[in-house]
């Protein structure tokens, strides 16, 4: 997907009125372009590790190339999904509970289902995309779900699994960073995952998403502080499950985005009046900014 947002966004960039040179660093001629280049910014529009969890963000500060989106830092905290709920608990912000393993030993199922209750989420605690993430019930499921999930990821976080609706919130700015119109996911399937997300027909979003005004204002408060709790800079996008009791719960935070014509950040943008070419011009400026 990320060919897919370079895409929208070089499409959006040129729509803007800049010249845009397209560059994947998996490639090792594409990597040299970018160190040798006379470029002014990075946009980025890599997911997932390698470009999502600061090492790209590392190797950019080194050259002292301004890019979009947050901090070595803040995107590597963002990724881990483990690291990032002791932030958002010291924010006050409620997330579910969780054990996070880096042996599928470490815990009987036994104990994590007496723990966090009969209904787990088993996934990554560094992974994109909704990749290898499990909704299981029952000790034999968790079990199961275990062993399939390590083979994404050496450290996995087993979560309390919370029923609700699917809510995400996009942030844009540094300093006085705004919360834009929140968006209700409803996904054909059990949950958000990788079908959900990148299927035709997968979803569908609302947006701005039929809430209370007091809600709507929480849960964009909750998007920004988990923002400014991560520090993350120019962008962000927070997914929550607000369930029956009407308790918000943040999962976890995206400091890159989908950027395609359809993904969700420039959706909501647009409700809110910033066409995709504007919402680029925005997060070029913030990049500039920092």
């Amino acid at each position: 997907m990320s060919l897919a947002s370079g895409e929208g966004a070089r499409e959006a960039l040129e729509e803007a009125g800049f010249p845009v040179t397209q560059l994947d660093p998996a490639d090792k001629e594409d990597l040299k372009r970018l160190i040798d280049g006379d470029f002014d910014v990075a946009f980025l529009c890599l997911h997932g590790r390698g470009g999502e969890d600061g090492a790209l963000q590392g190797l950019l500060e080194v050259i002292r190339l301004p890019y979009i989106g947050s901090g070595v830092w803040s995107s590597a905290l963002a990724m881990d999904k483990s690291k990032a709920k002791v932030f958002y608990e010291a924010a006050g912000l409620a997330t579910p509970p969780s054990v996070t393993l880096r042996d599928k030993d470490e815990r009987s199922a036994d104990d994590l289902v007496a723990e966090l209750g009969e209904r787990c989420v088993v996934k990554p605690a560094a992974e994109g995309s909704a990749l290898g993430v499990f909704i299981v019930e029952g000790s034999d499921a968790v079990s199961q779900a275990l062993e399939q999930v390590f083979a994404y990821d050496d450290e996995v976080l087993v979560e309390r699994f919370v029923s609700g609706t699917e809510l995400t919130v996009a942030v844009i700015g540094n300093e006085d960073p705004q919360a834009l119109p929140i968006i209700e996911i409803v996904p054909q399937g059990v949950f958000y995952d990788y079908e959900s997300k990148y299927a035709p027909g997968g979803s569908q979003h609302l947006c701005p998403a039929p809430l209370s005004e007091a809600v709507t204002a929480q849960v964009q408060d909750m998007a920004v502080r988990a923002h400014q709790a991560l520090e993350c800079a120019g962008v962000s996008r927070s997914d929550f499950i607000l369930d029956e009791e009407g308790t918000c719960w943040i999962l976890e935070t995206n400091t890159i985005p989908g950027m395609t014509g359809t993904s969700l950040l420039p959706d909501a943008a647009r409700a809110a009046g910033i066409s995709f070419a504007e919402l680029c011009k925005l997060l070029i400026g913030y990049a500039l900014e920092k």
